[in-house]
């Protein structure tokens, strides 16, 4: 679950904003809150992003990408091979030189974590674990400086020698855990299986495939089909068929051609199967590709296993415009599962952004749920904050006032009389 996430230097974000996914004092919409039953502090299923184009909606998404990919990726990066991710507020002759900044409050196993790091493309600066056991924070490791250690003095003589085999550009964190660490091991796999980023909802590359290819017990054919009829879509089936086809390729090397016959791909039919009344009201069954189906239909269902596997493990899911290719009562339907408790018994959590208005309702969401980004013109810095910074009563119509400018984050047109001026 998580709890709380601060980025510093990264993208258009220059200065530490902190986003939370703490529930505010609010009794409205009490089914939108996971209650901790052990602290009793109150936790947000879902939360909406807005802002205008290019104010930073995007970057913080990216911002929370490139974090947990570098977590996971770090034990795989060779002793030469740059940190990508990392990609600093590029407006500011100091800060581009700067290391980004990352922080992560979340909880594991009834347990919360903090975590995070500072990093440029060349190295890892400082690194911090700690978590609860009681009120206040435990020290599980600090770094500073690159390659200062700091640890407790009873796992002192364990984690020094762990310290040696980890290099300047790589995560503690993963190194600790690859060597079977186990005060790190919840941590690090909360990054690497329990939150995920999306940039779209075609874009699940092999995921989604993977998952329909070993359906073997059909419970993701079950779930998707449910989820296709509960959205209106009348898919009364579909057939996934995986091929193998050996490809005699030839493969140049050193302009010269050799035939290569070991590389296997493999093909993907995806159909769907509607059943369709005729003029004599019979019911006949009619085949269509999926790629034949509007693209709402091929996200959803792309979309499903996701779903799936976030009410079972209750994994934070992260999307990028969701609105995109979806019809709006599409969109407010799948923020509802991630509200409904039945359905989402394992308080998977969802953040999103998008530019649906229609979906800025306090009947949808509570107060403390919808945030906004607004770029400063001037610095071309980002600033992120909540609805619940502004007096905004219950009753309060949340999306006329958005749209009418009360709350910022929202493009100031011109009337485009002057596009031929110098």
């Amino acid at each position: 679950m998580l709890v709380e996430f601060s980025v510093k230097n990264f993208m258009s974000i220059k200065d530490e904003m902190t986003f939370s996914m703490v529930a505010g004092t609010g009794d409205e919409n009490i089914e939108n809150i996971i209650k901790d039953e052990k602290t009793g502090e109150g936790y947000l299923k879902s939360t909406a992003i807005y802002g205008a184009n290019a104010s930073g909606k995007t970057n913080f998404m990216r911002a929370l990408t490139a974090a947990i990919l570098t977590v996971r990726r770090s034990n795989l990066r060779n002793i030469n091979e740059p940190l990508i991710e990392m990609k600093p507020f590029k407006f500011d002759s100091k800060t581009v030189n700067e290391p980004c900044e990352f922080k992560f409050v979340f909880i594991k196993n009834n347990i919360k974590y903090i975590y995070g790091f500072s990093a440029d493309v060349n190295r890892i600066y400082t690194e911090y674990l700690y978590q609860y056991l009681s009120a206040k924070p435990s020290l599980i490791f600090e770094r500073k400086n690159i390659n200062e250690y700091k640890f407790t003095q009873s796992e002192q003589s364990k984690l020094e020698e762990l310290a040696t085999k980890n290099t300047e550009k790589k995560l503690f964190l993963s190194t600790a855990t690859a060597w079977n660490y186990e005060k790190t091991k919840d941590a690090y796999i909360w990054f690497s299986e329990d939150i995920d980023t999306y940039n779209d909802y075609m874009n699940v590359g092999g995921y989604a495939f993977d998952k329909f290819e070993k359906d073997e017990e059909g419970s993701l054919k079950k779930f998707t089909i449910n989820l296709l009829k509960q959205a209106d879509i009348l898919i009364k089936d579909y057939n996934f068929e995986v091929k193998d086809m050996n490809l005699n390729n030839i493969i140049a090397f050193n302009n010269v051609k050799i035939p290569n016959e070991n590389i296997v791909q493999k093909e993907v039919r995806i159909s769907t199967l509607h059943e369709i009344e005729n003029e004599n009201g019979d019911k006949e069954n009619y085949e269509l590709e999926l790629q034949e189906e509007s693209l709402g239909t091929q996200s959803l269902f792309f979309f499903s296993p996701i779903l799936k596997e976030a009410f079972e493990k209750g994994k934070v899911i992260i999307v990028d415009e969701i609105d995109k290719s979806l019809h709006p009562l599409l969109v407010e339907f799948i923020i509802k599962l991630f509200h409904n408790s039945e359905i989402n018994k394992n308080n998977a959590q969802l953040i999103f952004n998008t530019h649906d208005t229609n979906l800025l309702s306090l009947d949808n969401f509570r107060r403390d749920q919808i945030w906004f980004t607004e770029k400063e013109p001037k610095k071309g810095t980002t600033e992120l904050y909540p609805l619940d910074d502004f007096s905004v009563r219950k009753t309060e119509n949340v999306q006329k006032g958005y749209l009418n400018g009360r709350y910022g984050a929202i493009p100031f047109l011109a009337t485009g009389n002057s596009l031929w001026e110098d």
